[in-house]
């Protein structure tokens, strides 16, 4: 049907009208909005604005093949593992991280993802949330951080003896010693922190508590890091504890000045009573390693390698959390790991690793368990 020109004046002018308000507020918004802002900058509320970002991952792809002496053929994998997060400078006295990455959340100490299923997707998990405050009055020199993050920027980690490299621990942290990017620094530092392992709603929730103090310093030429340490396991499983007393230390210098060497070691012994444990047995509570790494895979070209021994008794450590990939994870194993990288371009590595372990105890303790595996890093 046909509008008359009357009509359709009348139609505009209440289009316009309406138009002119919706302007008219607009710009009223407009004007509390920049008042609100200038008012939150006077007050310092815009600090937000100034975050220095840091964002930070890698990529691991890698080949794995695994058998034991009494089996007649592999188990071999082709694994990826994700891991992209940042780090946020709020202010001079406050930072934060987050991580997300690849695996199974029922996996505590592996972010892999096997290529299997079809070529279905692939979990991406919360792998890191943390709050870090480092009040300017003890210089930068403490840390007070809240929520998850991983272990080695978490407690002083100087290898996998305890804790595998994926854990990522939950709780809350003081640290003295550490930067905030959890490196530690020359002198003494000293953490204590708490941690918890499972909530149900029970007075018995378990969770465990740590007290660490170590020393990093240098001598002449070589450069050295002492450490001890008490982890202490409450509400751990009925009839069983852990109390486990560490202890740490590397010692290092050059061979050349683009050739460094170090040589570390770890000792772990659970020093939970007897009478309160009736599952752990006396003569399996110890723990050590000792490695020697020489070289640095840091620029395009430079190559590094290492050998370990590892001797892990059952009672040792807590087995859920120690290395994944010794003698296929948990503790009563003894072996050797070597392991060598080769940076090829910038960012981008190239390694291998072999394990040859066997149980310390058990039906199975003379049968050697191979593992190996070959991997692609980038980082980015």
């Amino acid at each position: 049907m046909a509008i008359k020109g009357g009509a359709h004046s009348s139609v505009f002018n209440q289009f316009f009208s309406q138009h002119k308000t919706a302007q008219h507020t607009k710009a009223l918004i407009m004007k509390k909005t920049l008042f609100f802002v200038a008012l939150a900058t006077a007050m310092g509320f815009n600090n937000a604005q100034a975050v220095d970002w840091d964002w930070k991952g890698d990529i691991r792809y890698r080949y794995e093949s695994k058998i034991q002496e009494d089996q007649d053929h592999s188990r071999d994998r082709h694994r990826i593992r994700v891991r992209f997060g940042m780090n946020a400078w709020i202010n001079e006295e406050l930072s934060a991280g987050l991580r997300l990455a690849t695996g199974d959340e029922d996996d505590p100490i592996s972010r892999n993802q096997t290529l299997t299923n079809n070529f279905g997707g692939k979990n991406i998990m919360l792998d890191e949330a943390y709050i870090n405050y480092h009040p300017m009055m003890f210089d930068g020199d403490v840390n007070l951080l809240l929520g998850k993050r991983e272990t080695k920027s978490t407690l002083f980690v100087e290898d996998d003896l305890l804790w595998d490299g994926d854990l990522t621990l939950e709780g809350i942290t003081l640290q003295y010693g550490k930067d905030i990017n959890g490196k530690q620094k020359s002198g003494f530092g000293a953490i204590a922190g708490w941690y918890s392992i499972n909530e149900s709603k029970s007075e018995g929730d378990p969770y465990f508590v740590s007290l660490q103090g170590a020393y990093k310093g240098e001598a002449s030429d070589l450069k050295y890091d002492l450490g001890v340490g008490y982890h202490d396991f409450v509400h751990y499983m009925p009839g069983y504890d852990l109390n486990i007393v560490e202890f740490f230390g590397s010692i290092g210098g050059d061979l050349t000045e683009t050739v460094p060497w170090k040589l570390y070691g770890q000792y772990a012994f659970n020093t939970a009573s007897h009478d309160d444990n009736f599952f752990i047995d006396d003569s399996e509570r110890d723990g050590y390693l000792v490695g020697l790494k020489i070289g640095k895979a840091k620029k395009p070209g430079q190559i590094e390698g290492s050998v370990e021994y590892v001797h892990l008794e059952s009672d040792a450590v807590a087995s859920e959390f120690t290395d994944s990939d010794r003698n296929g994870g948990g503790t009563n194993c003894e072996g050797i790991k070597l392991n060598a990288k080769y940076q090829l371009i910038q960012n981008m590595t190239l390694g291998v690793t072999y394990f040859n372990f066997n149980d310390i105890t058990g039906p199975d303790k003379d049968l050697t368990n191979h593992l190996l595996q070959a991997d692609v890093v980038v980082k980015f």
